[in-house]
């Protein structure tokens, strides 16, 4: 195991997975501009490192994956300021939506305002039966500015999303998987090993194809059908064309498993 120092986030490699714990316990993980900028550069060299298959975002201890931005900076910002705030803080969602290996966020607790915001950029969302979600910033008079007007709305839909934004109101885990928030609730004890799984089935699977599904799902949303269609068949065209992809043919004919090499 290794691991990069840091002042508000905790950052180790274990084998092929890399795992980002935000650590402000006593404030709940609360997101502020240090915490954003600390995720943003492990997650930057994360995506750097070849033996890095799959990536995990948690909080540190039991109570909160990230209950929200740290509102003591946030009360002092200006309208303009908050603008710049809420850009720079969409930049790592947007990091965390773009980077070509799978991210997968483990919320053992509460998972507010700022916290869903991250959640919601990962590509899968696992959750103790103990988290509850939630964007509760209508409660400050205030929206949220990490892009939970739009992931929200494309997760679950446009009626349950205003709902969210508009009351403030938490909803628990389960309600969460109803709606379709998030991927899987585990009982509390079991979230490690039921992360551990999921990240074990993903690095079996080869990270170029990963990487393009990701593109295809994302980059696919916003286009039309047609020019959707023609993008995935761009990028089938590229998962076709790697050794990982002749490798996978092979090992499905030899009747064992492929040994995919990131190539």
């Amino acid at each position: 195991m290794s691991q990069k120092e840091y002042q508000l986030i905790i950052y180790e490699k274990k084998g092929r997975a890399a795992a980002i714990t935000i650590n402000r316990p006593k404030l709940m993980n609360a997101l502020n501009t240090t915490v954003a900028n600390e995720m943003s550069d492990a997650l930057v060299d994360a995506e750097a490192d070849d033996n890095i298959r799959v990536i995990v975002i948690t909080g540190a201890g039991d109570r909160a994956f990230c209950a929200g931005a740290d509102i003591g900076e946030l009360a002092v910002l200006s309208g303009v300021q908050a603008r710049d705030f809420s850009l720079r803080a969409q930049s790592l969602t947007t990091l965390i939506e773009r980077i070509r290996k799978p991210v997968v966020a483990k919320i053992n607790g509460l998972c507010l305002g700022g916290g869903n915001e991250v959640a919601m950029s990962c590509d899968f969302r696992i959750a103790s039966d103990k988290a509850a979600f939630g964007q509760p910033e209508i409660n400050l008079g205030i929206i949220p500015g990490m892009g939970g007007t739009q992931r929200l709305t494309r997760l679950m839909g446009k009626t349950k999303a205003v709902e969210m934004n508009m009351l403030g109101e938490m909803i628990p885990a389960a309600e969460a998987h109803r709606l379709g928030l998030v991927n899987k609730v585990v009982p509390a004890e079991e979230l490690d090993k039921a992360v551990d799984g999921l990240v074990e089935r993903l690095v079996s699977k080869g990270p170029i194809a990963l990487g393009l599904v990701k593109l295809a799902v994302n980059n696919g949303m916003d286009m039309d059908i047609n020019r959707a269609l023609y993008y995935e068949a761009e990028c089938f065209g590229a998962a076709c064309g790697t050794e990982d992809a002749k490798e996978g043919t092979k090992a499905f004919i030899e009747k064992r498993r492929p040994e995919f090499k990131g190539r």
